[in-house]
């Protein structure tokens, strides 16, 4: 049996002693399988969820490549959106702390491009980005990938699920033909094997957990009408008061129509789709993430590359038509060691879907009758926090220090009672416990923040 721990590696000291630093001392399963294989240089594709670690596989894997002298793209990582590559670029600074200077760029869409110009103008060791993007600096001239050596392309089946196989084909094509490159997905379909077999050269397989230890999240199963479905999600929320919670639905339109029947009932409920503008998608995940949001409904695309922590339950409005993704979506709850449940609603006419779901689990389902959900309490579920939007952000030098201290300092609310601060380009948002939001918004908007009257809204 190969050892598990990361000092088995061959990995330089500095790298070792950052490792143990961050507390990573035992690998993962993907990180077990895939990093002897990365470090010799090999493709790979690796079948692995969310949440399992496959970050940190390929980021060791890449820095352990780079050449920190030459200040040319030498790693370039490709992620379906621009949360997820924000993430993944956070993960790869954390790693490369022991190495010397190495810069780490994020090229997505939803920005200006000009600022992304100016910092590849000054060179950049490792690249993260969407597609869409990557391919406006490829045609501009202001990427080069002539000094490539490793592609990594994250949750490849989502970026192919969003339409994204041309562009990547592209994008490859003006990469060195002897790169190595590294496929992660979580699924594996007929999408993943063309590219492997267009791109790859003889690529070793990993599988890592793909199913979930039923100790940390229980499923259950609920027959229903097709009439019930809405009513059900409600029965659900009732019964067991998630704090936070994903619902997944198929289309956009039963997105809208279950955010309507929610809120008209009382609950605090935003939809997330592909249509978003990229400030209102900020503004809907800044809000779920702070907890004064209690339920954000999904379809599966836009969902992907979503890294919630602490996610209470999740709903599958409707049974997914592929029972990989039921399993990937499973997935979302019940992460780093804490309990989750998913509650899944089936109609008769997707009796076939949970079959498979069986199949693929090789364990019966967890049925339950709908009438035995009762609810707990008589109040509608309301979150804990509220949020409060500033008209300042990143781009006006606005810190999370900043905020924190015109809310402790001048409104005399007690850090105690204030949340998560997140901070985007051209604004930022703080959560506050519902209580005192109102004081809260009064008191900020009548004073300064960073010696400077900026706009407060309550969300």
């Amino acid at each position: 049996m190969p050892s598990s721990a990361f000092s088995s590696l061959a990995l330089s000291p500095a790298t070792q002693a950052n490792l143990q630093s961050l507390g990573y001392l035992q690998m993962t399963a993907v990180q077990a399988q895939s990093l002897p294989l990365i470090l010799k240089g090999l493709d790979l594709i690796a079948q692995a969820k969310t949440g399992s670690g496959k970050t940190a596989a390929f980021g060791i894997g890449v820095l352990e490549a780079l050449n920190p002298r030459f200040f040319g793209c030498q790693a370039l990582i490709l992620c379906p959106t621009r949360e997820l590559a924000d993430q993944v670029a956070k993960e790869i600074r954390r790693l490369a702390r022991s190495a010397d200077n190495i810069k780490v760029l994020t090229l997505c869409g939803g920005v200006s491009i000009g600022p992304q110009i100016g910092s590849l103008e000054h060179g950049a060791h490792v690249i993260v980005g969407t597609p869409g993007r990557i391919q406006e600096h490829l045609r501009k001239g202001t990427l080069k990938l002539d000094g490539l050596n490793t592609l990594v392309l994250d949750e490849a089946d989502r970026m192919l699920d969003m339409g994204f196989y041309d562009s990547i084909a592209e994008i490859i094509g003006q990469t060195p033909a002897r790169r190595q490159t590294l496929l992660f997905s979580a699924t594996y379909p007929a999408g993943i094997k063309q590219l492997s077999a267009a791109f790859m050269r003889d690529p070793q397989r990993v599988v890592a957990e793909a199913l979930h230890d039923d100790t940390q999240i229980e499923q259950r199963f609920y027959e229903i009408s097709p009439e019930q479905r809405m009513d059900a999600v409600l029965q659900v929320l009732a019964a067991y008061r998630p704090e936070s919670c994903v619902a997944f639905c198929f289309t956009k339109q039963q997105c809208q129509e279950l955010v309507e029947h929610l809120t008209a009932h009382g609950i605090s409920a935003s939809a997330l789709n592909g249509d978003l503008e990229q400030r209102d998608r900020d503004q809907v995940l800044a809000m779920f993430a702070n907890r004064s949001l209690s339920v954000l409904v999904a379809t599966d695309v836009a969902a992907r590359g979503l890294d919630i922590d602490a996610l209470d339950m999740v709903i599958n409005v409707e049974l997914a038509r592929d029972s990989e993704i039921h399993i990937h979506r499973v997935g979302r709850t019940g992460r780093a060691g804490a309990k989750g449940i998913a509650i899944s609603l089936v109609a008769p006419a997707e009796a076939h879907r949970a079959q498979a779901i069986e199949t693929l689990q090789k364990s019966p389902l967890n049925w339950h009758p709908l009438n035995s959900l009762k609810p707990r309490d008589g109040t509608p579920l309301q979150p804990a926090m509220a949020t409060l939007c500033i008209s300042g952000g990143r781009k006006d030098k606005v810190r999370p220090g900043d905020i924190l201290g015109a809310l402790t300092g001048d409104a005399g609310i007690p850090g105690t009672q204030v949340g998560k601060i997140a901070i985007f380009d051209y604004q930022a948002y703080v959560a506050v416990e519902r209580s005192v939001a109102r004081a809260a918004l009064q008191r900020l908007n009548a004073g300064k923040i960073k010696g400077r009257s900026l706009k407060v809204r309550l969300l």
